[in-house]
């Protein structure tokens, strides 16, 4: 068709309009839609719709369907965005529904007559049945959780490894610092790995979409392969599979009796998030004259001396430059941030949320946000990261017995304490405060919890120089280590690899404590998921950590009973579990040579039993009135009548 004649044809229309753009540039259109779907039958009948697109500023929001009432429909400061307030009432019904936006344009050009249209536009939201499906169950003291980094863990699907459409395009398993291509197939090519291993549940570094650019950090470009940075919510990231491989992996994972851990980043989000790029207001961001960091200091937030500026930069200041910190007392970051942890867990049936970063939310936001997921998921178990440095300071975070302003209803937390004392345990002499003695003493101060039992313990993670290495090596320490974590109280974790003894220290960079697992890749030269392609050393590790795991699993006194301790003398530390069931005695002896020990002391506890059976060998010893112990050991000992 001729050019001219078309340009004709426009200048037709626009003098029949008023203005060409009320034809081909005012019309409404919406790309966006959040949550994606909700659910009838969920206990807040309140649900608040984010809505993106163009032209939608002063829309009016019309929905006609039974039990589905608009409340009030929010403008913001950016026009392309609208939130609506929809009330669900309980007799509403599961069914798709229409959302009708309207508004009148005017438009004029030059001295003509202005010119008023009606656009409209329709989009069809979904209201689903409650999934039947098991979801929310929690963890306990009773699972065993093992912490892996899907991109580091296995490759189950090298089609997905890059797309030419992301922000970072490379994957190099010869570079630490780029992708290696794992996926949430690879990890449920390995589930029977798990089981054998007395694994329970399964912590995965975060799987949301980080579609953020490499950045430089130290001079080296890194990319996002950990997970930290997101930039869509509402999906999971396509290298690892998206949002159906997730799916598949929670059904698989439950019929496996595995449980699925989601870690949850709400204090920031990633440089290339969408909201980032068109942001709904000025304040859904902490804003700061020029770039302000957090100060990574926890002591501001409990100091009743603390000033406010050093508050403020505790909790608004950004963790990194390239992770924006998010305004969670902005009502619509707050209702955005909440539907959303609902969203998932409904939508994919986790069973528990580890909360990144959590002394850096908004306190106040947290308790909300914890509420409304144990409102839904009254089982789902919720713990956050609060890597600070006194027992005070971490259970202030958390559900606690503190007479203090801020009352947290956090579940749980990772707990650094007790990680720092077993490493002073293992790497320093006995005395008086030193050595074993450190681990006495922060389980002596379990009394600021409401309930230490919801703590989830562990010997390393993906942060922090890995366990092995940290004792430098030494296998009998390693032993000592793990059947501590695995016979005292909490939530025991093992990081991916440990069993295997996967070493290294944070130099250059975290990096090295992240390695691909050996086997989980096409090309290996190692399969270290099979007893054959493992050392003689290395299956010792892994034989000894399933013996105790298993045993752990099936002795309730262990996972679930009460715990005795005595106060730890020339280097020897014991403690029992015990319940109705069974009596379990644990003795680590730190010295560097073998100790004897009476028993007497401990009569309290063993006082009507006669014998013992050796977990760790399988031994049985009919006398327990004294007790040989070697050096660098811990002995596990069911007791007999």
């Amino acid at each position: 068709m001729n050019k001219t004649f078309i340009f004709k044809i426009l200048i037709f229309l626009s003098v029949i309009c008023g203005d060409i753009n009320s034809v081909f540039g005012q019309t409404i259109s919406i790309d966006r839609v959040e949550p994606l779907n909700w659910w009838i039958g969920m206990k807040d009948p309140r649900l608040q719709l984010l809505i993106h697109g163009e032209n939608i500023a002063g829309a009016q929001v019309k929905i006609d369907y039974p039990g589905v009432h608009v409340d009030k429909v929010n403008q913001v400061e950016n026009p392309n965005y609208l939130f609506v307030d929809l009330t669900i009432s309980p007799d509403c019904r599961a069914g798709n529904f229409s959302i009708e936006l309207s508004k009148e344009i005017i438009s004029q050009k030059g001295k003509r007559k202005p010119v008023k249209t009606l656009a409209t536009r329709t989009l069809t939201y979904e209201l689903k049945p409650r999934a039947t499906y098991t979801k929310g169950q929690g963890v306990t003291s009773a699972d065993f959780i093992y912490l892996l980094l899907p991109d580091r863990f296995s490759n189950g699907d090298p089609t997905n490894d890059t797309f030419k459409d992301m922000a970072d395009t490379q994957a190099d398993r010869k570079d630490p610092f780029l992708r290696h291509g794992g996926d949430l197939q690879g990890i449920i090519n390995h589930l029977d790995y798990f089981k054998e291993l007395g694994v329970t549940a399964l912590w995965l570094n975060p799987v949301l979409e980080n579609n953020q650019p490499l950045t430089d950090e130290g001079g080296a470009k890194r990319s996002a392969y950990h997970g930290y940075g997101f930039t869509d919510h509402y999906q999971v990231d396509k290298r690892l599979g998206g949002n159906a491989a997730y799916k598949k992996l929670v059904e698989v994972a439950h019929a496996n009796g595995l449980k699925i851990i989601q870690d949850a980043v709400y204090n920031h989000v990633g440089i290339n998030h969408w909201l980032v790029k068109d942001l709904p207001s000025a304040d859904w961001l902490h804003q700061w004259p020029t770039y302000t960091n957090t100060s990574y200091k926890d002591q501001p937030l409990v100091d009743p001396y603390a000033s406010n500026i050093d508050k403020k930069v505790t909790s608004d200041g950004w963790f990194v430059p390239f992770l924006p910190d998010l305004n969670q007392t902005n009502p619509f970051v707050a209702n955005y941030l909440i539907q959303h942890a609902l969203w998932t867990v409904e939508y994919f049936g986790i069973d528990a949320w580890r909360i990144d970063t959590y002394m850096y939310n908004d306190l106040e936001f947290m308790n909300r946000c914890n509420a409304a997921l144990l409102e839904e998921f009254p089982k789902l178990h919720i713990f956050g990261e609060n890597w600070v440095n006194s027992i005070a300071n971490q259970s202030y975070f958390q559900q606690n017995n503190l007479n203090v302003p801020f009352k947290s209803n956090l579940p749980g937390s990772c707990d650094f304490q007790l990680q720092f004392a077993i490493n002073d345990a293992l790497n320093q002499k006995p005395g008086w405060n030193e050595g074993i003695q450190r681990i006495y003493q922060v389980l002596g101060q379990d009394y600021l919890y409401k309930d230490a039992s919801k703590l989830v313990t562990f010997l390393d993670n993906h942060d922090m120089d890995r366990y092995f290495s940290v004792i430098g090596e030494n296998f009998a320490k390693y032993k000592m280590g793990l059947t501590f974590l695995l016979t005292t109280r909490g939530i025991p974790q093992l990081y991916y690899g440990t069993e295997i003894l996967m070493k290294n220290f944070k130099n250059p960079s975290d990096a090295e404590v992240r390695r691909d697992f050996p086997g989980g890749f096409p090309g290996d030269s190692e399969n270290k998921f099979i007893a054959k392609g493992r050392t003689a050393a290395e299956n010792e590790a892994f034989t000894f950590v399933k013996t105790l795991a298993n045993y752990r699993k099936n002795t309730s006194a262990l996972h679930s009973g009460q715990l005795m301790q005595f106060l730890p003398v020339d280097g020897v530390y014991v403690y029992f579990r015990y319940d109705n069931h069974k009596t379990v005695m644990v003795c680590i002896n730190s010295n560097e040579s073998e100790i004897e020990i009476t028993t007497e002391r401990f009569q309290e506890r063993m006082a009507g039993f006669a014998s013992a059976k050796n977990i760790l060998t399988d031994d049985t010893l009919t006398s327990i009135q004294k007790l040989s112990l070697p050096p660098q050991s811990a002995v596990v000992l069911e007791l007999m009548k």
